[in-house]
């Protein structure tokens, strides 16, 4: 028999614009297809045209009046960040809800983005962490809701603030955890911010527990040949119903953070089944090494300085780009 999967109910979105990064697959691609069901217009930043056209393909295949667009979006270059934050100012439409979903996870052999940072680190939160200064002013005009994609891996290790950039002795699982640490502090604290500067956003946190996504699968652009015997292993987990979720019910955390009237700032939400890795969303404990007010603002302005952007807090002002020299970025 059949289980029951957990399911939540969206409000209606019509009028909404909303901004799913990593929408070409997995939990990106459901979280996209979930807000254009409830009438969101979706635009949807991709690396891969060909897999973005695909997805828009499928959506539609399901919901044939859904409104989506591509854009192109490389989150491993600080000037592709730079280039769709431009094109959308230039739209100059409110963005109301903004879910920094995408993500790559533990290359097996350290890699660099094309600013010379580590990948992970440079990916999962300095692009999204540029992406958000970019679009500052729309997120504003839309007094948006923003919700960072984290991981349970968020909960194992902290930051490696000696060496951020993993130069000295690089470990996969260490720096994808600092990456998913870095993305939640700057999601509580970009909430801290708004509160505090009246910039109307509001910024919390979400996980999908286990389930078996594409992050752990064969990805020979990260240098992964085959697929790594732990999603093998979620796979039949997630058949069989034992402990790990399914990509359809491993998007309701963020699905529910970004869009219920229930969920607020400063939160995270994540499964609420054992371990929290599978179930029903619910918000739970923020992580331990997400509490830290100092350590949030430290990686604040580390962020700024390697990134060359800036969180103004006068009223339509719109961040400042600096120099496009990687070697300016580097850690120090």
């Amino acid at each position: 028999m059949a289980r029951t999967q957990p399911d939540i109910t969206v409000a209606d979105l019509s009028g909404k614009l909303a901004v799913v990064t990593g929408a070409s697959d997995g939990v990106g691609l459901g979280l996209a297809a979930r807000l254009a069901a409830a009438g969101a217009e979706v635009v949807m930043p991709v690396r891969n045209p060909r897999k973005g056209e695909a997805a828009v393909a499928q959506i539609k295949q399901q919901h044939p009046k859904a409104a989506l667009s591509l854009r192109d979006l490389d989150l491993s270059s600080l000037g592709s960040v730079a280039a769709l934050g431009a094109t959308l100012r230039d739209e100059n439409r409110p963005i109301h809800i903004l879910i920094n979903n995408a993500g790559v996870m533990t290359p097996p052999d350290r890699q660099t983005t094309a600013d010379g940072f580590e990948l992970q680190f440079g990916s999962n939160h300095l692009g999204h962490f540029a992406l958000v200064a970019h679009l500052l002013p729309l997120l504003r005009a839309g007094r948006a809701r923003v919700t960072s994609q984290l991981s349970i891996s968020a909960n194992e290790n902290a930051i490696n603030w000696d060496d951020l950039n993993w130069e000295r002795s690089y470990q996969g699982r260490r720096a994808y955890s600092q990456s998913k640490v870095a993305l939640g502090l700057f999601g509580l604290e970009l909430d801290r911010r708004s509160r505090a500067g009246g910039w109307g956003i509001t910024s919390n946190l979400a996980h999908p527990g286990i389930a078996p996504t594409s992050l752990l699968a064969a990805r020979p652009e990260v240098g992964r040949a085959k697929d790594t015997a732990s999603v093998r292993l979620i796979r039949v987990l997630s058949r069989r119903g034992i402990l790990a979720g399914t990509v359809e019910t491993a998007l309701l955390p963020a699905l529910f953070a970004a869009t219920s009237p229930d969920a607020h700032g400063a939160r995270l939400y994540g499964p609420s089944g054992l371990g929290h890795l599978s179930g029903a969303p619910a918000e739970q404990a923020v992580y331990s090494r997400l509490r830290g007010e100092d350590d949030a603002k430290h990686i604040w302005q580390i962020s700024e300085n390697l990134t060359h952007t800036s969180f103004p807090a006068d009223e339509g002002a719109r961040p400042s780009l600096g120099s496009t020299d990687p070697g300016s970025r580097r850690p120090r």
